[in-house]
């Protein structure tokens, strides 16, 4: 079987999906955020080498409890993208024992090149949720806070809108970067204009991850910047999901 390069794992995951879930985070990831808490997964070809069959008899042996809370295995990251073809085996591998699957992704290394597009559209055969990180609707400010600018990252969102493909939205709230009226508002347009959203996560920006960034000799960019308070996160939920049609299954949550 294939073999994947992974950081490391969850084995018994609550936040990254429905259900008890078994998390595998992939190594390597083309964007730079500046509230990444996993900057130590960003090097592509470094972390552990593992094959789909070992991932798998580990997951097997977590059945009973995923099973009994509606859980599966979620794939996030890094960017597993960046490893389609071991992903695709993966969860194709895990389809066949019954386990549901989820894809944590942002997105990142979308492409519309033929290519890529009959691999991905092969990997969403075995994928049933992908936990969608849209984390800037503005293309400059998404370029500043990210690297990267965003237009292949919307135009996966609406791949997976064609597609049907079951999403969960999430957003990082970061106080002055994201957390700003008009783009929670053009973000919650654009989130509306989707067919498959079935929940939308605010997840308040935190600092855990200030320290792997000292670790590995890095200027942490967000300094001074606290959490977002209680009533920001409340309205930014509001925003994101203002136009989301309620006739569509919906879970009217705030994460």
């Amino acid at each position: 079987m294939m073999n994947g390069r992974i950081h490391s794992i969850e084995t018994f995951g609550t936040v990254d999906g429905p259900g008890i879930r078994y998390v595998v985070f992939m190594q390597g990831c083309l964007l730079r955020c500046q509230f990444c808490h996993n900057a130590d997964t960003w090097e592509i070809g470094a972390g552990r080498e593992i094959s789909v069959s070992e991932i798998v008899d580990d997951v097997l042996s977590y059945l009973p409890y995923m099973a009994s809370s509606g859980g599966g295995i979620t794939v996030s990251g890094g960017e597993p993208l960046l490893q389609l073809p071991f992903l695709t085996e993966l969860f194709k591998a895990c389809k066949q024992r019954g386990i549901h699957t989820a894809l944590d992704s942002s997105g990142g290394c979308y492409s519309k090149a033929p290519a890529f597009q009959e691999q991905i559209s092969e990997l969403m055969q075995y994928t049933d949720l992908v936990l969608l990180d849209l984390k800037q609707i503005n293309r400059k400010k998404h370029l500043e806070l990210t690297g990267m600018p965003n237009d292949h990252i919307l135009d996966f969102a609406k791949f997976l809108s064609e597609r049907r493909i079951p999403v969960w939205i999430r957003h990082v709230l970061v106080p002055g970067v994201t957390d700003i009226d008009e783009d929670l508002n053009e973000l919650g347009t654009f989130i509306g204009g989707l067919s498959n959203v079935e929940k939308v996560e605010v997840l308040p920006y935190h600092k855990l991850g200030v320290y792997k960034w000292e670790a590995l000799g890095l200027e942490y960019p967000l300094k001074g910047i606290e959490p977002p308070a209680e009533e920001r996160v409340e309205h930014a939920y509001k925003c994101l999901t203002a136009h989301i049609n309620r006739r569509q299954p919906f879970t009217e949550t705030l994460a």
